[in-house]
């Protein structure tokens, strides 16, 4: 048994009886008798914009803070205190006040947390140059191999970058180890907050056995309950099954309910692993059931998520529709485009044809749109002979880009973005025929001199 107290770093032996640390004292010891031979890592920073918050307003300190919307919009985060009364992410604000009436509600402040997320990615760089990035706060870690550059075996390694965290970004971060992915992602979640959980290998079966399905990967609400109709309900229960009839039976998603059923990932900690999709979305102050005013409402998310395409050198080969009823069912309509795009035109009729087909009169509380399918932006929106307004199209969109880096987001705007100048005519007009040839308010070709860096 290996055991490493994380306060002072030291690697007591014997492990200690009394579970104090002999060296200082703390109880703050990780023991495992494959610790020294376990290598990748999931790095979880524990309520991140919650406590961000609470960090930068001290008299939050023992206060249930909520980083949310509005009281028709989600929770983004919710510190420890407020989830003791029930509040989690992605939660109806509504609802979580109801569980929480005192909680203090801040609205998101992404630009501070993007910050802070990009110094935490600098730390994790610091120690290993193999960091596969999940979202602002988590990655995995791979530091297989660096026992000698760092002198001590990885868990050592990332106790002390757990405690940088904590002493210079005031954040607290949960560490999962084990020998691949998939189990270490399981293992960040067992001892939150400011945990440090492991999962060998000689434990690896029993550990998932008796798990629900749903800890899998890629298993959501309506698969997991195709399983549990086939009498699937906990991991164990995959391995009376072969691969060859969960493929036949679930597709290609049987392979890997089969793979991780049996603790294997063969997946590497990619630091280059692509985009997999780009999305925006809002909730509406209010439900709305009629085409325009939804159609309204997705135009601004088209143009968004056609500027975060071009930024990111990307285009993508079809568009995702997202819609949550007024009861909360939420729905996803997809379609493939002819080609690659970033052009927010584009996203916005291939979007709009498919709204049309939803609003049926139902009351919705929040649309988004994405583009998945993610390849590079050299391949997006080929010239066309039976398309010519498309060349122009993507200089205007260009152009906007580049007025609103220089002279902000509301310095120029198209005619649907304003009260009484969306075209007329039904909804499957105005996604078709947009802004006629990409008119402007303001400006026609031209260009601009700046970049848009925000």
């Amino acid at each position: 048994m290996t055991t490493l107290c994380r306060n002072c770093l030291s690697a007591p032996e014997p492990p200690p009886a009394e579970g104090r640390c002999p060296r200082c004292g703390s109880r703050r010891l990780v023991s495992h008798p494959e610790l020294d031979r376990l290598g990748i890592a999931h790095i979880d920073c524990d309520a991140f914009y919650a406590n961000i918050e609470k960090r930068d307003r001290p008299e939050l300190r023992d206060k249930p803070v909520i980083v949310g919307g509005g009281r028709r919009g989600v929770v983004a985060a919710a510190c420890y205190v407020a989830r003791i009364y029930g509040v989690r992410s992605a939660m109806p604000m509504f609802k979580a006040l109801e569980a929480c009436p005192d909680a203090v509600v801040i609205p998101p402040n992404m630009a501070k947390y993007r910050a802070v997320g990009h110094r935490i990615r600098e730390m994790m760089r610091a120690v290993t140059p193999l960091v596969e990035p999940l979202s602002i706060d988590e990655a995995f870690l791979d530091l297989t191999g660096t026992e000698a550059l760092h002198g001590g075996p990885p868990a050592r390694t990332l106790a002390a970058l757990a405690q940088r965290i904590e002493t210079e970004l005031a954040l607290t971060a949960s560490i999962g180890l084990s020998y691949n992915k998939f189990l270490a992602k399981i293992a960040s979640d067992l001892d939150k907050p400011r945990g440090f959980a492991v999962i060998g290998r000689a434990e690896a079966l029993d550990f998932l056995a008796e798990r629900p399905v749903s800890i899998i990967w890629g298993v959501g609400k309506a698969l997991e309950r195709r399983l549990a109709r086939d009498g699937i309900h906990k991991v164990g229960d995959l391995r009376r099954f072969d691969e060859t009839r969960l493929i036949a039976r679930y597709g290609a998603v049987g392979g890997r309910l089969h793979r991780f059923a049996q603790g294997r990932d063969d997946r590497q900690v990619d630091p280059d692993a692509p985009t997999k999709s780009i999305s925006a979305e809002t909730t509406f102050e209010h439900d709305l059931s009629a085409p325009d005013p939804l159609l309204a409402q997705l135009w601004p998310l088209c143009e968004t998520v056609a500027r975060r395409l071009r930024r990111a050198g990307l285009a993508g080969r079809g568009v995702t529709l997202k819609l949550k009823t007024a009861d909360f069912q939420l729905l996803t309509r997809s379609r493939r485009l002819g080609d690659p795009t970033c052009q927010a035109e584009t996203l916005y009729r291939a979007a709009g044809a498919l709204l049309e087909q939803e609003a049926d009169g139902r009351r919705f509380r929040l649309i988004g749109v994405g583009a998945h399918d993610l390849v590079d932006a050299a391949l997006a929106d080929p010239p066309d002979l039976l398309d010519t307004a498309r060349l122009r199209q993507s200089r205007v969109e260009r152009a906007i880009d580049l007025v609103r880096a220089k002279l902000g987001e509301q310095a120029i705007r198209r005619g649907r973005s304003l009260d009484g100048n969306a075209p007329r005519g039904t909804a499957r007009d105005k996604a078709r025929d947009g802004v006629r040839d990409g008119v402007l308010d303001g400006v026609r070709d031209g260009t601009a001199a700046h970049e848009d860096d925000d």
